[in-house]
């Protein structure tokens, strides 16, 4: 019978080996019906209370029109922001604590994929009206929008060469004022209309930009349990880690941040590359390229698969020429066509725009982080500038980005779809890692594609604490934190407390030791009789 309680962790679910090491398969029995009412609401809470304090502690407006003056002020000054900020980080320690719940149940075969799709769109639903979450770069995306919308070329000057439109670009961070964009002429094309549409509203054109970014999480709910069905994976695992993790929540819904519809893109691509619908599947990776530069990534490996559905009997060789030549082709005149259609002209100026984000230094990004504790060790010696070392280290760290990218793709060349697809993933999460600079919200590129595989449960319990770790490094304003060590140890620890979780409910009894004891069956005394004749 179905019922609104949650599961209990253990109930109905096989035991062995196999399921303590790994996900359980696909086809694993599970018991029907039931939904984890009281976890979903656990996120709703969360959720909401991330709302009410995001007006205050987020990446609010610098005049905002309904907070600026007025009775609610004081949530954006002072102790009223302090107050905020705790009362955000409480909600997203519940948002967290759902999810991990919602894992320990997937894990234990009692749920399936449908009630974590409720339930991350549950969590999802009250942060569509809230201000930017964990980072400002939408009011970018809005800033270069109404650079094209009034014919300044956003690829040539940042939003602050714009003499139109103040509110939106007084709200644009500092660091992108008079940076070019780094974005697709598609995605910019998008946010033309969006700002055509909305003026100078910026809250609504926050919100609207959210519910056009939605068709990417659409497209990725649609492509997942069709490409996990191909791949052998576990849907509702897949689920919890691509869609429900705070990744998602938070940082491409809440945030918003455009990787979400270049995902979309991306996921169905590679759903139609393995139906055999190679030329499709092409042209909707470089649709996605022209959203976001990453998803040029997916390319070669598309033509991978496409080469392994032609006939075995043709040599490699010939086989990968066959596949290569039309998909050159295809990319070519998507690539042309769609920046001619985006920009009324094929501007090629985004490719010195991608070097803009290149300004970001901080350890995050691995090769940055080498630089600069080598520069901190020479330092106590010799007093010289980080910059030569940093640009050493990010030389260094290109040169294995691509030697690693271009073997994952070569040792791709005679594997399955699986195999492909999984290097595929391992490609994406290097970019986000070794290509300065590492942004949080990177690591989903490669996130959404190894999802769809099975994971030992040691490893999944590392990205539960990744995820949480990569939300706290940047303060709900959009600031990162990552130079307030104190703080990043108060971060690594409720990561790893976040991680240990996964593996066993309230590893350092925690909430154990706030319950009372059971009164039915009250403790013995020390000086019972029992207890003096077992000395």
């Amino acid at each position: 019978m179905a019922t609104t309680t949650d599961p209990v962790p253990g109930a109905g679910t096989r035991t062995g080996k196999g399921l303590a090491d790994t996900f359980i398969p696909a086809d694993a029995e599970r018991v029907p019906g039931r939904f984890p009412l009281r976890t979903t609401l656990m996120g709703v809470v969360g959720s909401v209370l991330v709302l009410i304090a995001s007006f205050g502690a987020a990446g609010v407006l610098v005049h905002d029109p309904v907070l600026s003056e007025g009775p609610l002020s004081w949530i954006r000054y002072g102790h009223g922001q302090v107050l905020m900020t705790g009362l955000l980080y409480a909600g997203f320690g519940l948002v967290v604590w759902a999810w991990v719940r919602l894992g320990r149940y997937v894990l234990a075969g009692l749920i399936g994929a449908r009630p974590v799709v409720i339930a991350a769109l549950s969590w999802m639903a009250p942060l569509l009206v809230a201000p930017p979450l964990f980072t400002r770069d939408v009011f970018s995306y809005l800033g270069q929008g109404a650079q094209l919308l009034h014919g300044l070329d956003p690829y040539a000057y940042g939003p602050a060469a714009l003499d139109t439109l103040p509110t939106v670009v007084e709200n644009v961070h500092p660091l992108w004022q008079t940076t070019p964009a780094p974005y697709g002429p598609l995605f910019l094309w998008i946010s033309q209309h969006i700002v055509g549409a909305t003026g100078e509203n910026m809250i609504a054109g926050v919100i609207v930009t959210r519910l056009v970014l939605l068709v990417g999480l659409a497209a990725v709910l649609w492509a997942l349990p069709k490409l996990v069905r191909k791949l052998g994976g576990n849907l509702a695992v897949t689920m919890w880690l691509a869609v429900a993790s705070p990744m998602m929540v938070i940082h491409l819904v809440g945030g918003p941040h455009n990787d979400l519809l270049m995902l979309g893109f991306l996921a169905v691509g590679v759903l139609l590359a393995l139906e055999r619908k190679h030329a499709l599947a092409i042209a909707l990776v470089t649709v996605g390229m022209l959203i976001k530069p990453t998803a040029a990534i997916a390319l070669p490996f598309l033509v991978w698969i496409w080469a392994n559905h032609l006939p075995p009997e043709r040599s490699l060789f010939r086989r990968f020429v066959a596949a290569v030549t039309p998909s050159l082709g295809i990319f070519g005149v998507v690539f042309v066509a769609g920046t001619w259609a985006s920009l009324g002209s094929f501007n090629l100026g985004w490719f010195a725009g991608l070097s803009a984000p290149q300004i970001i230094v901080n350890w995050l990004n691995f090769p940055s982080g080498v630089g600069e504790a080598v520069h901190t060790l020479v330092k106590t010696i010799v007093d010289v500038p980080p910059g030569p070392f940093i640009d050493v280290a990010r030389g260094l760290g290109w040169l294995a980005l691509a030697a690693i990218a271009v073997r994952q793709w070569w040792l791709a060349r005679h594997g399955d779809a699986n195999t492909t697809i999984f290097r595929m993933g391992i490609a994406l999460l290097t970019v986000a890692i070794f290509a300065p600079p590492t942004l949080p919200w990177y690591l989903t590129w490669g996130f959404m594609i190894l999802a769809l595989f099975r994971w030992k449960r040691t490893h999944l319990a590392a990205v539960v604490g990744i995820s949480v770790f990569l939300v706290l490094v940047y303060y709900p304003t959009g600031e990162q934190s990552l130079y307030h060590w104190w703080f990043i140890l108060g971060v690594v620890a409720a990561s790893l407390y976040a991680a240990a979780s996964l593996l066993k409910p309230d590893p350092l009894g925690l909430v154990a030791a706030w319950r009372r004891p059971d009164v039915r069956r009250p403790e013995l005394p020390l000086s019972s009789p029992t207890s003096r004749s077992t000395r």
